[in-house]
């Protein structure tokens, strides 16, 4: 209180402004929490680029953004989980088919066949050679050196986002996603390589594994009827 006799003490305008607003907002908390307006004009680094007229319409919003945000990766992350139970499936299935195959050509046709169901659009056996081999579907040549170029030196796979026409040949071009895993065959430098025109196709850590484990069972299936043609007798 201020005694008989004496004025109140002067304060500059921009002091005297700045006074009065904090009264108003003590006085009025409850009018100011309802009013997204004028908490936008008080909290601007809070609400800067956004029309805030209704705060509490503004944080629903929010929530639903981020609410639908966390569906999208549930669902995402819920196909990835399928699509990989279902590859697995897949890799077990083919492996058997690997085991029943007659002939070399069998086998090779078992990998190139397995294709789709891999998620890949095409299959391909690459094989170095430096001279011409015999035409067989689903066998590509390829020059000498080509696998340490894809793989390095020791790899046993690589996933990739281009160099299809090196590996598939002119309609490699087309594929936007490849797969390429070392065959370690006696005496011969080898890939199985799958292609696809999506994107993104071959990624993750359980994809990559399932098809390491049926490029295995490829590499195997071809060893052995490699040696079962090296012991045939020859026909007379």
């Amino acid at each position: 209180m201020i005694p008989s006799g004496e004025s109140a003490p002067s304060l500059d305008p921009a002091q005297a402004a700045s006074e009065a607003v904090k009264a108003y907002i003590r006085m009025n908390r409850a009018r100011l929490a309802s009013d997204g307006e004028l908490l936008a004009l008080l909290l601007p680094e809070r609400f800067e680029g956004a029309k805030v007229l209704d705060l509490q319409h503004f944080a629903l919003e929010r929530l639903r953004a981020e609410n639908q945000a966390l569906k999208i990766e549930r669902d995402g992350l819920k196909g990835f989980r399928d699509r990989s139970v279902r590859l697995g499936e897949s890799v077990r299935r083919f492996m058997l088919d690997l085991v029943g195959a007659a002939s070399l050509a069998d086998v090779i046709a078992v990998a190139t066949g397995a294709a789709r169901a891999l998620g890949a659009d095409k299959a391909v056996l690459c094989v170095e050679s430096a001279v011409d081999i015999p035409a067989v579907e689903g066998l590509r040549p390829v020059g000498p050196g080509t696998v340490t170029a894809v793989l390095g030196p020791g790899g046993m796979g690589a996933i990739l986002s281009g160099g299809g026409e090196i590996l598939f040949g002119p309609e490699g071009a087309a594929f936007k996603s490849l797969a390429a895993l070392r065959l370690r065959l006696q005496g011969l430098s080898a890939l199985y390589v799958l292609g696809a025109a999506a994107e993104d196709r071959f990624e993750g850590r359980e994809i990559e594994a399932e098809l390491g484990y049926f490029a295995r069972g490829l590499e195997r299936a071809i060893g052995a009827k490699l040696i079962d043609k090296c012991l045939d007798p020859p026909k007379t």
